[in-house]
């Protein structure tokens, strides 16, 4: 059994898929081994932070891996692939609950934060920060979300995003950026209220 999996460790995802295609479980487990927890994740961020519905979601997503195996095209990247089918169930979810939200695109100002926006004197307590940071995130739409969470949790490419929610990658350029903004706004209204007490 070990010596199974160690020989499946080295195949790309690609070749994983190739695999399922022909009916090898061993190939699925090392792929669900793989995406299962980063799925998971996405789907709890993309569906309101909810444990049941991300757990439900990440069930459907390898039963729709397995049902539509033979559709892969193995010249493009898996992860790609998957993700989109990802974003399509959420998008499909969101229509399903009609909880859509449209978020007006504010102008804004070029100047960005300081990379550093606290200096070393001040105790952030990294809990708190992060919570608030995620509130603020279920504020935004569906694309800003999505490119947000591909970008700095999955490390996806602008290209690759582009790909999998099919807008131009200049569009997700400025999704990438006015999130950061807006984020980086709430940052600093939290440095400033933990220098009140």
């Amino acid at each position: 059994m070990f010596g199974s999996k160690a020989k499946y460790s080295g195949n790309s995802d690609e070749q994983l898929m190739q695999l399922i295609i022909s009916g090898d479980s061993e190939a699925f487990n090392q792929i669900y081994q793989r995406y299962s927890q980063r799925l998971l994740y996405y789907f709890f961020r993309m569906l309101g932070n909810s444990n049941e519905k991300a757990q439900d979601f990440l069930q459907d997503i390898f039963v729709k891996l397995i049902d539509k195996a033979s559709t892969f095209d193995p010249s493009r990247k898996f992860s790609t692939w998957i993700f989109s089918i990802a974003h399509n169930m959420c998008k499909n979810e969101y229509r399903r609950m009609e909880i859509r939200k449209d978020v007006a695109i504010e102008s804004f100002d070029e100047k960005l934060l300081p990379e550093n926006p606290f200096d070393d004197r001040q105790q952030i307590d990294i809990e708190q920060l992060i919570k608030h940071l995620f509130e603020e995130l279920e504020s935004f739409d569906e694309i800003h979300k999505t490119a947000f969470l591909l970008h700095y949790r999955e490390g996806c490419s602008v290209k690759d995003i582009s790909l999998i929610l099919e807008i131009s990658e200049g569009t997700v350029k400025s999704r990438l950026f006015y999130t950061r903004k807006r984020l980086s706004e709430c940052l600093a209204k939290y440095q400033q209220t933990e220098t009140l007490f």
